[in-house]
């Protein structure tokens, strides 16, 4: 994928072709951002005057008199043909709030689309959905460090191979709790899905994005999350808190 924003001025006619033709025409700027999306913008307001996000396709085809662009996905085009253009590119990176300093070139870190990017060597890391980014840093990397709930509050460096959730829930929780069939510790494991899981009978409880509050009637603890509490078991027929 390319790290630069093309920029096209000039005369053009504009044609989208999907359920319903249009064709506009005017002086516009076209702008062919990385990921393939296209915005046609005119002299008025901040809608495009026609766009396609995230097309399958670009094809640009230009010469000093002229240029062409065909953007596609599926069945629906954006066609952009113009005189006279003007083109210019730019580097662009994505934008979001700051969240820290790269540790490897000392550039900011902005938070965007559910994961945290370098501005400078554009490094970026996943972020669950439901993660913090603290004002802490990692004592062992540098790399910021995210807040999670799980069954506890955990905080752990934003760098899954550097100090992974997995391990900090296995730490705070492995052999905490009891099977309630044959009364075996349960092992924190991943299966699928993070939970607790008894060596013996393999029976697995997903570990819910939660707070544990006590104890379930079934002997099971009992989790508060942001859709109420509930037991580790979700088909605990007692549902019902000690």
């Amino acid at each position: 994928m390319q790290d630069t924003i093309r920029v096209i001025a000039g005369r053009c006619t504009v044609r989208h072709e999907a359920d319903e033709h249009t064709e506009t025409e005017g002086s516009v700027v076209v702008l062919v951002k990385p990921d393939n999306t296209v915005l046609v913008h005119d002299a008025e307001g901040y809608r495009p005057a026609g766009w396609l996000t995230r097309a399958d396709s670009v094809q640009l085809s230009m010469s000093e008199e002229s240029f062409d662009l065909r953007a596609m996905t599926g069945d629906e085009r954006l066609l952009v043909s113009g005189t006279d253009p003007a083109v210019a590119e730019f580097p662009v990176t994505t934008a979001g709030p700051h969240v820290g300093t790269c540790p490897s070139c000392g550039e900011s870190m902005v938070r965007s689309a559910g994961e945290v990017t370098c501005l400078g060597c554009k490094t970026s890391y996943a972020l669950p959905r439901d993660a913090t980014v603290t004002d802490s840093t990692c004592e062992h990397c540098g790399l910021p460090t995210i807040s999670v709930t799980r069954g506890t509050d955990l905080e752990v460096c934003l760098d899954r191979e550097c100090e992974p959730i997995d391990a900090a829930v296995e730490s705070a929780f492995d052999g905490a709790w009891a099977c309630p069939t044959c009364g075996t510790d349960l092992d924190i494991a991943r299966n699928r899905t993070l939970g607790a899981q008894c060596p013996d009978c393999e029976t697995h409880y997903p570990i819910p994005n939660g707070t544990v509050d006590g104890t379930c009637a079934c002997g099971l603890p009992w989790f508060e999350t942001a859709h109420g509490g509930r037991c580790l078991d979700p088909e605990c027929s007692t549902g019902t808190i000690e």
